[in-house]
């Protein structure tokens, strides 16, 4: 195992020494590698010690510090009927109160067999189920599933100027800046997720028959990003959806030059990560935590990595290094089988990998979360080992 010096980041910022691991020609940080170091050897020392560790990196460096839990949430009906059905949620924190939509679809009979927990970043799901694409209500549910669709825009809306506008302002005062280590749109949607899940947990939600033992936290792009961030923190998810997330996403960091770059995600993007993520603009090898870190953290639930073969701009082999990168949490578990017939990329289009724990595919085509991805997300049984 090779070791990674120390490397000055821009502002002063200074990583720590960190055990690597080889990974397609890079050296990427060993998730099993302890701080104080030494390796992890355990489960239980993995989740006492070293999860926390890298929980608190990534807030630190990459996602900013996360929202607290509000001290009041209410739930409304907010109309709908039959399969259909939508939640308006009120979170309240010290500076005031903030609602967004959660719009719930379930089969028209029998409960469903587990709920796809969407962060639409698009707000573009809406009262009536649409068939096809993106979101299609009618094809999950006819498979025998729920769609729960959260409005990110409601959340924290996607835009630079307004951003704060959704939970943010009701932790922070609306006439001072951030700090520099605050969340911001990523990290707020991320939060939104676990909210929902909060919701799915009630009485309500279980007289739709929704089992909250079973929800997969699902993303596209942008909203890939935030369910990983919500499954990294959030054990309550067993399943996590990655749908071609791409640079702070599933795909290493440490692969800069390959898609999109830090620099350039935080320059078109200056609203959806913290200042303090900005120190590592041109110089990922500073950060001390990449991406496949991430996705271990959301070990022993199972993570769910998509790439499309045309998307450059994501990095597919970037995503799949990250995912191989992963599998060393998963085998303290005893579910490091990834799944995949070979570790070189490319690994065949159109097919489903599944281990016990962990789950890849490679869809030809270009950036979007399309019927053959959701072919494969409803066909894979992803709420059993």
């Amino acid at each position: 195992m090779a070791a990674v010096g120390a490397d000055r980041a821009p502002n002063g910022a200074t990583s720590a020494v960190l055990a690597a691991i080889p990974l397609g020609g890079l050296e990427v940080p060993d998730p099993l590698a302890l701080d104080s170091g030494g390796r992890v050897t355990s489960v239980r020392q993995w989740e006492r010690q070293r999860r926390p560790e890298l929980l608190n990196a990534f807030q630190e460096n990459v996602y900013g510090t996360t929202l607290p839990a509000p001290t009041g949430t209410t739930y409304r009906d907010a109309g709908g009927n039959g399969s259909a059905k939508k939640v308006t949620i009120t979170v309240t924190g010290p500076q005031g109160s903030a609602s967004f939509t959660l719009r719930i679809f379930t089969p028209s009979s029998g409960k469903p067999k587990g709920t796809f927990l969407l962060i639409d970043h698009r707000g573009s799901v809406g009262d009536d189920p649409s068939s096809g694409g993106y979101a299609p209500a009618s094809k999950i549910t006819g498979a025998g599933y729920a769609l729960a669709a959260l409005n990110a825009e409601e959340v924290a809306p996607d835009d630079a100027g307004s951003y704060r506008d959704g939970v943010i302002n009701a932790f922070y005062p609306a006439g001072q800046d951030l700090p520099a280590d605050a969340c911001r749109t990523i990290s707020a949607w991320a939060w939104g997720a676990s909210r929902a899940m909060d919701y799915l947990q009630t009485a309500d939600a279980a007289s739709t028959g929704i089992d909250p033992s079973k929800v997969a936290v699902i993303g596209h792009s942008r909203g890939g990003k935030a369910a990983l961030w919500a499954g990294a923190q959030d054990p309550r998810f067993p399943v996590v959806i990655s749908n071609n997330s791409g640079s702070t996403g599933a795909k290493l960091a440490r692969r800069d030059s390959a898609g999109e770059s830090i620099s350039a995600i935080n320059s078109q993007f200056p609203h959806w990560f913290p200042e303090t993520y900005k120190r590592f603009d041109g110089n990922a090898d500073a950060l001390p935590v990449d991406q496949n870190e991430l996705l271990a953290l959301i070990a022993p639930g199972r993570v769910v990595v998509a790439s499309a073969a045309d998307d450059g701009n994501a990095d597919p082999q970037g995503e799949f290094l990250s995912y191989l990168g992963a599998a060393p949490v998963y085998e303290l578990y005893g579910l490091g089988n990834t799944g995949l017939s070979s570790t070189n990329w490319p690994p065949a289009t159109g097919k489903s990998f599944r281990g016990p724990g962990m789950s890849y595919h490679l869809r030809s085509g270009g950036h979007g979360l399309e019927d053959a991805d959701w072919d494969i997300y409803l066909g894979s049984n992803l709420f059993t080992r």
